[in-house]
């Protein structure tokens, strides 16, 4: 898919939007009879995001920290005044200001020595690249590469950690915590047991061949404690969820976590010895370890409460869910654009980031639950289930829920007589 917008000595906005018109100016071309020439054989020129790059010189590199795009089209001497034409692109076009760090650019440009530029190519992501072509006018062409779904198939047994376990496997952090999400509240992840098995069904992102993402799981069996657990995937209408193998649902009131999958550092309790103050007291939260910058989301829909600084707590939010729930987040190393007191979050919004303000020893976001006006321990809380199966679907549902365990079924187990009698 390509957009393209045409910039030249006069360019015309109506409502926001880009207007551009191509002429074409035909003549009549008389062919005069000639002696018959012998064939030439004719090489196809050498393209590159649709420039032809014979006799060019093609540099690859990445967005350098607090680099700006202007920045580079001067290093590699394209003129100022398409330069300012680049800056001057509607935001739904191109937005000079958001290029990121460790992205990967391409320039192209004349391999003699005036070694004129032709071409400048933005990647931001492995599916979007925007073509930047330099002459007399500039010519910016908006891009999608075509993404390739793929089924994909895997089994495992752990033996220590799950994000461990999937890594051997050569497969991406990113299915760990699709996994985790969907198991949240039916596994405590940092107690699994040696010999906890899985089988899993997902669709991978491919573009020219290679990974760029997990699009969705399809379907796990999950063997715990000698317990098996099913997740088939249903939408009823509000969007994909997780049902168990009797149509009830997987997705609590509530994520299990702030953040993606990580370490606990430390756990509720009434009597801890606290890292700073060196002092025993209760500390009434529970502490994910994580890099600084690491997103923070709210674990469910709410209103923010407190979103501020205070000595002990650092930069923090506070959200209330109902009038049950309410969660907080300490020590961000910032809060989020827009969260404030009054402002509505929904289920897994960003609202800050993990950092080591406040009294804080390192990185890491201390989580605490209210129910009821009192703080529990987040880890322990019995929530109640999202709503399972509705009737009008349940016929479709168990169709569905049958296709994916015979899928499930067919995968071939790390050790097979262990999955027998659980499926």
């Amino acid at each position: 898919m390509v957009k393209r917008v045409l910039l030249s000595v006069c360019v015309f906005l109506f409502l926001g939007a880009v207007i551009c018109t191509d002429y074409t100016i035909q003549q009549e071309v008389v062919v005069e009879n000639s002696p018959e020439t012998p064939d030439v054989e004719w090489t196809p020129p050498t393209m590159l995001y649709g420039v032809v790059v014979d006799n060019h010189e093609v540099i690859e590199d990445r967005v350098k920290r607090n680099q700006f795009l202007s920045d580079i089209m001067r290093e590699y001497n394209v003129p100022v005044k398409l330069i300012n034409q680049v800056s001057s692109l509607p935001r739904h076009v191109f937005d000079a200001r958001k290029i990121i760090p460790d992205k990967k650019f391409t320039f192209i440009r004349s391999a003699d020595s005036l070694r004129i530029p032709k071409a400048f190519v933005y990647e931001p992501n492995p599916i979007d690249y925007v073509v930047f072509r330099f002459g007399d006018s500039l010519f910016v062409d908006v891009c999608k590469r075509d993404v390739t779904i793929v089924e994909k198939t895997v089994s495992g047994v752990i033996m220590s950690s799950l994000s461990q376990t999937i890594n051997e496997l050569g497969l991406s952090h990113e299915l760990t915590n699709k996994f985790v999400d969907i198991f949240a509240w039916q596994v405590d992840f940092q107690r699994l047991q040696q010999g906890d098995q899985f089988k899993l069904i997902y669709e991978e992102q491919q573009v020219d061949g290679k990974f760029i993402g997990v699009k969705q799981i399809s379907g796990i069996y999950f063997n715990h404690f000698g317990s098996s657990y099913y997740a088939i995937p249903f939408d009823q209408g509000n969007g994909l969820d997780y049902f168990d193998e009797d149509g009830k649902s997987l997705r609590k009131a509530l994520l299990k976590y702030p953040i993606e999958f990580t370490r606990i550092s430390s756990r509720y309790s009434q009597n801890r010895l606290h890292p700073v103050q060196k002092v025993y007291k209760a500390h009434l939260g529970t502490d994910f370890a994580a890099p600084t910058g690491t997103p923070i989301r709210s674990v469910g829909d709410g209103i923010v409460q407190e979103a501020q600084f205070k000595s002990n707590n650092g930069n923090y939010v506070k959200i209330r869910h109902n009038a049950t729930y309410t969660t907080q987040y300490l020590h961000m190393s910032k809060i989020a654009p827009g969260i404030k007191p009054g402002v509505r979050v929904r289920q897994g919004q960003w609202i800050g980031n993990v950092g080591s303000t406040g009294l804080a020893t390192g990185p890491h976001v201390c989580y605490r639950f209210w129910k009821n006006g009192v703080q529990v321990d987040a880890l322990r809380v019995e929530l109640p289930p999202s709503e399972p199966i509705e009737d009008e679907h349940l016929e479709v549902y168990n169709n569905t829920r049958d296709a994916v365990i015979e899928k499930l079924n067919a995968i071939p187990s790390v050790f097979p007589n262990t999955f027998a009698s659980a499926l």
